[in-house]
């Protein structure tokens, strides 16, 4: 790696000298502009505006456009005479929980170096940064201008963490955020269900770019002459029509099975009743049927000996009048 700052960092009355490296780096495949019919390179000429002429990088000076037409030009010299072009510090303001920064600040990321007899008190600050449990603010002029960064250590080394400034993040200012939505107690609840079955810790080496990666393979099989293999059709993002609570379920049932985990009861997880089976309306109704026919039973027997009584009856009298 190529150093790209050296400076010290300024720690009450110690200053311990370090050089910065690039702790990232983008992966993304780039391409030039070329000509579709021979492939020459596209090139672009750096041309004045006000006289047409080609101008090189010794003539050129940056402009502030103060509006109306006018412009205001700054040359090197202006540059130089401010203070931050040849501060070669890292001034540490204040120590603070690591919880307070908010990620949104954070830039850029650049690995600290201790330079020459610089190791022992680098370890120092390193050791104590590590045991506080706490991250540096500190102010760092790179590249002609003042930033705001932390600095905290990542596997044994010191790391510094350029910010933005406050005034530079926007506020979301959204119209949805002053509608009145309620949402449903049981949504809420598959909601939670669904983050559960999805949880786990978070590996970074476990994500890759397919993107990248397919677009190598292309590029792959341009340079072997060899055919380009299609990519798997991915499954189409559900349409916004789609019931929420319906959605939720599904979602939790394919993450549990993604787990090898066994699907949810069949009960109601949403709080709604749900329509019984054919074979179960059966059972219930066999069963309510049961206590109404018990009860008939005895009903048809009393009949019957009320019955028996009336059809004797007739049959004394006629054997009176016949003694």
């Amino acid at each position: 790696m190529r150093a790209i700052w050296k400076g010290a960092v300024s720690f009450g009355l110690v200053s311990i000298a370090v050089r910065l490296y690039s702790a990232t780096e983008e992966k993304d495949i780039r391409f030039h502009q070329v000509h579709r019919e021979d492939g020459g390179r596209i090139r672009y000429k750096r041309t004045c505006s006000v006289c047409g002429e080609e101008v090189t990088y010794d003539d050129i000076a940056k402009g502030y456009d103060i509006g109306g037409g006018e412009m205001v030009i700054l040359s090197d010299e202006d540059f130089a005479d401010l203070p931050l072009s040849t501060s070669r510090a890292i001034d540490v303001l204040e120590f603070v929980p690591a919880d307070q920064v908010d990620p949104i600040l954070y830039n850029k990321a650049y690995f600290m170096e201790p330079e020459g007899t610089a190791t022992k008190p680098y370890v120092l600050l390193r050791d104590a940064l590590s045991d506080s449990d706490r991250v540096a603010i500190v102010k760092v002029a790179l590249r002609q201008r003042e930033q705001l960064a932390t600095m905290r250590v990542r596997d044994g080394v010191l790391l510094l963490n350029t910010m933005l400034w406050p005034d530079e993040i926007r506020k979301a200012d959204f119209g949805f955020l002053d509608e009145d939505i309620s949402v449903r107690p049981p949504e809420l609840a598959m909601a939670s269900s669904l983050i559960d079955s999805m949880a786990g810790d978070f590996v970074p080496d476990a994500f890759t770019d397919d993107y990248r990666a397919a677009l190598q393979e292309v590029i792959d099989a341009k340079v072997e002459g060899r055919e380009i293999v299609q990519p798997e059709e991915q499954e189409e993002a559900p349409s916004a029509a789609v019931d929420l609570m319906a959605a939720l379920k599904a979602s939790v049932e394919r993450a549990r099975a993604a787990r090898g985990e066994a699907p949810a009861d069949s009960d109601s997880d949403d709080g709604e009743a749900r329509p019984a089976t054919p074979i179960t309306a059966a059972k219930k109704t066999a069963k309510k049927a049961e206590p109404a026919a018990k009860k008939a039973a005895p009903a048809k027997k009393t009949a019957a000996k009320k019955a028996e009584p009336a059809k004797k009856a007739p049959a004394k009298k006629t054997t009176r009048k016949s003694a």
